[in-house]
């Protein structure tokens, strides 16, 4: 049942090719698995490891050995492109994740422009890099992956929310130019990432949604920039996991547009029912936040024996995935993937 490496198992399978068995993993960003757990156990802490890539690299590999995901997956929070590009950010503790402390334009009329080339230049960028050669390097059997910031989402972290939700409509001119400036300085941040190592690019989005943006803005703003930034990393021959928050159904008829290797959806959507009805995806998910959270391991073993048995091509938690997740419900999940 476990004869591939991790690195070509989750190759393979994003390739629509054959595999022994579906990987387990967890991407980092939004769904970050540095849990309190593991970091206590070690010694290896955050925050402090959102600026140094050594101890990046080492509570990305303590993860790795301890929860039983077959991956690294860095950075440990959605803060770090908004960062670069002038908002304000708080780095939470060893609990809690960073998050945007005030968002730097109050809306997208008066947003200040930076020339490409700041990624490259920031410092934690230079620690995540770092990080990723680090491990890519060392562990050349187990993937990195590099977790980005969908462009909605940054955007929406760059120009108040509130307002920059409304302008999407009342003012789609100077909304789209601010959409296509995040999404230039992600591309330059997903690249900089496939040229120190990763493997694979994962992006979230938790802003576009159907909810938020209803099916016209999704197909309008999601759809398009999305595809932007999948086109630019498949063009490093680079695979790419898009994740999808919230419900579907007013948006369910775009998923197959987006040009993803895989979509990782909440736990509220039927996974095998969105293969059966999309038979071109590769499904990835979508074991409940909650549950991992909260609930027994048994149930957390039995859940995920479902998700096998539905077929779904890579096993992973949902939509996030807290800090204070228990290790012994993560390596319930994990265990029962590898047939343990």
């Amino acid at each position: 049942m476990n004869d591939l490496a991790p690195k070509e198992r989750i190759l393979r399978s994003l390739n629509k090719e054959s595999v022994d068995r579906a990987p387990v993993i967890c991407p980092g960003g939004m769904m970050n698995s540095a849990i309190v757990d593991v970091m206590n156990k070690t010694g290896h802490t955050l925050p402090d490891g959102h600026h140094d890539s050594q101890l990046m690299a080492e509570i990305a590999n303590d993860v790795q050995e301890n929860t039983g995901f077959e991956n690294f997956g860095i950075p440990f929070c959605m803060t770090v492109e908004a960062e670069v590009l002038g908002s304000e950010i708080n780095y939470g503790t060893l609990a809690c994740e960073p998050k945007i402390q005030k968002e730097v334009f109050p809306s997208v009329k008066e947003v200040i422009y930076q020339d490409l080339g700041a990624m490259a230049k920031n410092k934690r960028v230079n620690a995540i890099i770092q990080a990723t050669y680090q491990l890519s390097k060392k562990y050349s059997d187990i993937p990195v992956f590099g977790s980005i910031t969908g462009p909605l989402s940054t955007a929406a972290s760059l120009v108040d929310p509130i307002p920059f939700l409304k302008e999407l409509r009342k003012n789609p001119t100077e909304a789209h130019r601010v959409v296509d400036y995040a999404t230039n300085h992600i591309i330059e941040l997903a690249r900089l990432m496939v040229e120190s190592g990763a493997s694979v690019i994962t992006i979230a989005d938790p802003t576009a949604t159907g909810e938020i943006l209803g099916p016209a803005m999704f197909d309008e703003y999601a759809v398009r920039y999305l595809n932007k930034i999948i086109d630019a990393i498949h063009e490093t021959n680079t695979p790419v996991i898009v994740h999808i928050c919230g419900k579907m159904n007013a948006v369910r008829k775009f998923v197959p547009a987006i040009k993803s290797d895989a979509i990782s959806t909440d736990s509220s959507i039927s996974l095998k029912k969105l293969k059966e009805d999309y038979p071109e995806l590769t499904t990835m998910g979508n074991l409940s936040t909650y549950l991992l959270e909260f609930g027994e391991a048994e149930k957390v073993a039995r859940q995920t024996e479902k998700l096998k048995l539905d077929g779904i091509d890579i096993i992973a938690p949902a939509c996030g995935l807290s800090t204070s997740t228990p290790l012994i419900n993560i390596t319930a999940m994990t265990n029962r993937v590898k047939g343990a």
